[in-house]
């Protein structure tokens, strides 16, 4: 142990001593270890750490699987038949919503807030910490079991300032008294988020097929995720038998851990990134051992004369090992630090909806797991830099080195091949990870570029939750829609309102249908489409294209025609040769009593939208006037999403916000509306998880590439001052400084060119990756693979122009004077 502390001590020395070296050293791992450590404090939050349930691995969620898929929603008649039908292997079997609407509490302070319909297993699945009360009796989540709220801790602290009476009173939702059974304790946090919980109350015997909610469940001790699998599929076929038409052959049902489910569209990004930051750990380590490199030759006099004093060859190389972990765990410590305030700065910057991460990172912490992590690669790199020149140093040639002068004591053959193999492996690494980040920078640029359909600039979205009696029915609906788009219309600066039961981008539902008059043959129906419902006025707000037809008016009413629109793409796919203006169509036959309704007559085309995302396709679409809406979709939608507000502006919507938001305030009769947002913003919200992935690679080959160009830099630099004589000599027989400059950018650029060379052929095979993150850009995108190579070369040019013209600048006479 003294001799430990005596090599840090006089590891010590030597850093202060050098603090030019130090600080390059230092700072390239902090760069390193820092990006390492901010990508597994967010992989450690999503995928390691547990859910904070009890038995978490034992929550499965219940899925619908599809021959090209699964889903994660279900309808009444499928959970009555896994509640019923699957107590052999499990327990708990429980359902929520997604919290779609909001809930309004109104009174003196109205506000919308998140909650959910859960039904009465979900405490006990979840394990949700009771701290007043109790929760949902079975009773009370049965049809009519009364109007009956459980409180979340945070909504009980802020609205009610902790009442400790709370229990049994009274709270209006909507306009509604709702009594409070309970109040969940502080550590309890449901996903999706909620500040209050009513009961579901669904219909055991309800014979709706409509997909608007999710279901999870416990496996029963003993039983393995095969064994209920097993059971799901019987479950399957008796649900088939008990509902033809209701599920295809091809599909079935499945349960999936829970946590699998939540990080399943996040966990091959999070992988991809870790792998990045990988390489540009790699390119900081191969920097720093190529200064502990130049550093060990400048010391081969000091090793030589420690060794003739009797230092054994272990001696110098623990020594040396000891200096290069000092190095790295310095390094380590302020990576921690940059990492730690990196990644929550980067995501309170750009958001990516990362699950399990808290909004702007807030649930990003500094654990054992990240601490242990952030240590070992602090001392993986230490030993991987530092090994190679603590071997090459404890193997001095005693007798030529004691004899050569400070300065002429330059490097030897093996040492100058491991510092040039270095330089290609920084270069060709730092290729592989420019040539990913343009890639995801060409697919920024292409979404940028999607034409989305409508026109996105000033307009203006805002979501009210019409959860309750008074708007069950549609006419009640379509009386608030008419009186909200009566007043806003009437607001100085307003163009054009409307509503809707979904904004563009952000998905929506589908239907079956069936058009009428044509042969079904063996299906049940003509085929499937998007449904959404909209108000006269929505088309003109976003500036939509009526390509046939004509658009929705005020006399579209419930006791008018039943009428559709259709898009472009739904035209073409079921119309390819016909004209569907004035044919008709019947939506949603079979779904559910909520979804019948007579035929519907086509009264016109309007163009496409991408209302799945900027990156894909349209699909085929049925808009229905609001007003048209059957009472029992109405009703239903009313649980699971809000009416969705859009106002078109002539300037800009902010400055209208406050009189729209105090328009549709009494137009409702108080309720409030939330989520207030540009379409500019929701634009930018659909993309954010690109956006990200694309901002920090960028972010790690932007430090790739200045970390290889450094370590051209310093490897050429460092070869002049040790050819400093053999270029006199040159000079002094003739050559001139013309030849003496590219003499070294010739030396330098063939190890640039052997990196590229390397660097291409390894993003071939690693590009792959990316396929999935890509769109509008191949994955061997010539523009890429060549623009990225060139720009690569230039930079490392441009590393070695610098020491070869002053190389060409030396005065032969002083050249050859140089010990």
């Amino acid at each position: 142990m003294g001799t430990f502390w005596s090599d840090l001590r006089h590891a010590l020395r030597m850093f202060l001593k050098n603090p030019g070296f130090t600080l390059a050293a230092v700072g390239a791992l902090a760069l390193g270890i820092g990006a390492n450590t901010a990508i597994f404090s967010v992989v450690n939050a999503v995928l390691l750490k547990p859910l904070t349930y009890p038995d978490p691995d034992r929550i499965v969620h219940l899925m619908l699987t599809y021959p090209d898929g699964s889903g994660p929603v279900t309808s009444p008649t499928k959970y009555n038949l896994w509640r019923t039908e699957t107590g052999s292997v499990l327990q708990d079997v429980t359902a929520y919503d997604f919290g779609g609407p909001g809930f309004n509490l109104t009174g003196d302070h109205p506000e919308q807030v998140h909650g959910i319909h859960a039904s009465e297993a979900f405490f006990r699945l979840f394990g949700a910490p009771v701290m007043l009360g109790r929760t949902f009796t079975p009773q009370e989540d049965s049809p009519n079991g009364g109007n009956v709220v459980v409180l979340s801790y945070g909504l009980w602290q802020r609205r009610y300032g902790g009442d400790p009476h709370m229990v049994g009173r009274s709270i209006s939702l909507s306009n509604e008294p709702y009594t409070v059974v309970g109040v969940l304790g502080q550590s309890f946090r449901s996903d999706p988020e909620a500040e209050l919980f009513v009961p579901f109350q669904l219909d055991p015997e309800s014979t709706n097929q409509g997909h608007y909610f999710q279901a999870s469940a416990r496996l029963k001790p003993g039983v393995t995720l095969a064994q209920a699998n097993a059971q799901l599929k019987i479950v399957a076929d008796q649900f088939r038998r008990r509902y033809p038409g209701g599920m295809d052959v091809h599909e079935g049902f499945s349960a999936e851990p829970l946590r699998d489910l939540i990080v399943s569209d996040i966990r091959s990004s999070l992988f991809v990134l870790l792998g990045a930051v990988g390489f540009v750990l790699l390119i900081a380590c191969a920097n720093v051992a190529n200064l502990l490199l130049v550093r060990a030759t400048g010391r081969r006099r000091e090793f030589a004369i420690r060794a003739a004093m009797g230092a054994g060859r272990a001696r110098i190389v623990r020594q040396l090992l000891t200096e290069s972990v000092l190095l790295s765990v310095t390094g380590g410590v302020l990576g921690l630090i940059l990492g730690y305030v990196g990644v929550r700065a980067l995501l309170a910057v750009s958001p990516a909806d990362i699950p399990r991460v808290g909004e702007g990172g807030a649930d990003l912490g500094l654990d054992w797991r990240v601490l242990l992590f952030t240590l070992g690669v602090s001392l993986l790199t230490g030993i991987l830099f530092g090994l190679f020149p603590a071997l090459g140093a404890a193997r001095p040639d005693l007798n030529t080195t004691l004899k050569e002068s400070s300065n002429r004591s330059g490097t030897g053959f093996r040492q100058g091949m491991a510092r040039s193999l270095l330089v290609v492996s920084e270069v060709s690494l730092a290729l592989v990870l420019l040539i990913g980040a343009a890639l995801l920078i060409r697919t920024y640029m292409a979404l940028r570029a999607v034409q989305p359909g409508f026109d996105t600039h000033h307009v203006l979205t805002m979501e009210m939750s019409v959860v309750g009696d008074h708007f069950s029915k549609t006419a009640a609906v379509a009386q608030l829609v008419r009186n909200g788009r009566e007043r806003v219309n009437a607001i100085p600066g307003v163009e054009e309102s409307a509503s809707t039961c979904c904004l563009p981008l952000e998905g929506g539902f589908g239907l079956p249908f069936i058009v009428v008059g044509r042969p079904l043959g063996k299906e049940q129906q003509t085929g499937g489409a998007g449904w959404m419902n909209a108000s006269p006025g929505y088309f003109s707000t976003f500036k939509i294209p009526i390509l046939r037809g004509r658009d929705f008016t005020d006399q579209d009413t419930a006791g008018a025609p039943g009428v559709v629109l259709i898009n472009q793409t739904m035209a073409k796919q079921f119309w390819p040769k016909d004209n569907p203006v004035g044919q008709q169509i019947i939506i949603g036959k079979g779904v559910g009593p909520q979804f019948d309704e007579p035929a519907r007559q086509i009264i016109g085309i309007v163009g496409d939208i991408h209302d799945g995302g900027l990156n894909r396709n349209p699909r085929p679409l049925m808009i229905i006037p609001q007003a048209q809406v059957t009472d029992g979709i109405t009703a239903l939608n009313a649980t699971i999403g809000p009416v969705v507000w859009v106002v078109r502006t002539h300037a800009d919507p902010h400055q209208l916000s406050s009189a729209i938001v105090e328009q549709l305030r009494q137009a409702s009769g108080g309720f409030p509306v939330a989520r207030v947002r540009t379409m500019d913003e929701v634009v930018v919200r659909s993309t954010a998880r690109e956006d990200f992935n694309m901002l920090l690679l960028t972010i790690f080959g932007a430090s790739a590439l200045l970390l290889a160009a450094i370590g051209i830099y310093g490897l050429m630099a460092y070869s002049v001052q040790q050819r400093t004589q053999e270029m006199g000599i040159r000079m002094a027989l003739g050559a001139d400084r013309a030849r003496i400059r590219n003499l070294v950018v010739w030396h330098g650029m063939r190890l640039a060119l052997a990196g590229v060379v390397i660097g291409v052929g390894a993003a071939f095979g690693l590009t792959r990756l990316l396929a999935s993150f890509l769109f509008g850009v191949k994955v061997y995108d010539p523009t890429v693979f060549v623009a990225v190579p060139v720009i690569l070369t230039l930079v490392a040019l441009a590393a070695v122009w610098m020491p070869a013209t002053r190389a060409s600048r030396l005065d032969p006479m002083q050249a050859l004077r140089v010990e």
